[in-house]
């Protein structure tokens, strides 16, 4: 019987200090000066491209001001309803709205603008290219908007690398490569990926090298 691990290793954990900018300084520096009252922000990028690591991160900072911070995807079911003291709105994937969610969007916006709370939302593209209701994709472009673009593949070296560090494992520059070359180069992908690779070595008890990433993949009916 294959032994199943407990989840021990430490959480994920998301704040400015830990994301690589690469070529998006001016879009963090930002949002690291973003105040109450500020125009919404809008991000925009294809997967991968670290849109939800910023939100997150943006979140932690403001919680840890003490502020409320209210978090909106298209796995939030409605209603939408705003904390009771809030500060920050964050809303992760418009693109993904449905019409339900679409309206209760705007609806944010309305209160947000009344209330004067900061929004940041994000997207795939630009708010003018999104297929959302007009007045919702007036909204979201009102104020700057930002291109995330995704890390190079040095950076993307140290992030897996990084990650690999505060997990405890010891990361062989070959199973580095085997990653970045048989593999899209999404991050999210990538992080998630040795996530299940390191809960497999631990299962069975063995270090992390090639041939153990190939079985796992094997195990799950997955190629590389």
């Amino acid at each position: 019987m294959k032994q199943i691990p407990l989840s021990l290793g430490p959480e994920p954990v998301f704040s400015f200090d830990n994301l690589l900018p690469g070529a998006n300084t001016q879009a963090l520096a930002y949002l690291q000066g973003l105040t109450a009252n500020s125009p919404p922000v809008f991000l925009w990028g294809g997967a991968g491209c670290g849109k939800t690591h910023v939100l997150k991160a943006l979140a932690q900072a403001w919680q840890a001001a003490g502020a409320q911070v209210g978090w909106y995807d298209a796995d939030t079911p409605l209603p939408w309803e705003l904390p009771a003291q809030p500060s920050l709105l964050l809303l992760d994937d418009c693109d993904r709205f449905d019409l339900g969610q679409q309206r209760a969007a705007f609806t944010l916006f309305v209160e947000a603008a009344t209330h004067g709370l900061a929004v940041v939302a994000t997207g795939v593209a630009p708010p003018v290219d999104l297929d959302l209701r007009e007045d919702l994709r007036t909204r979201l472009g009102w104020g700057p908007t930002f291109e995330l673009r995704p890390l190079g593949e040095a950076e993307m070296r140290a992030a897996l690398r990084r990650e690999a560090d505060r997990r405890g494992i010891a990361l062989a520059d070959e199973v580095m490569d085997y990653l970045l070359t048989r593999f899209a180069r999404d991050l999210k992908h990538l992080m998630r990926l040795l996530d299940r690779l390191d809960e497999f070595a631990l299962a069975n008890k063995r270090a992390v090298t090639v041939p153990l990433l190939r079985q796992m993949l094997a195990d799950e009916g997955m190629t590389g």
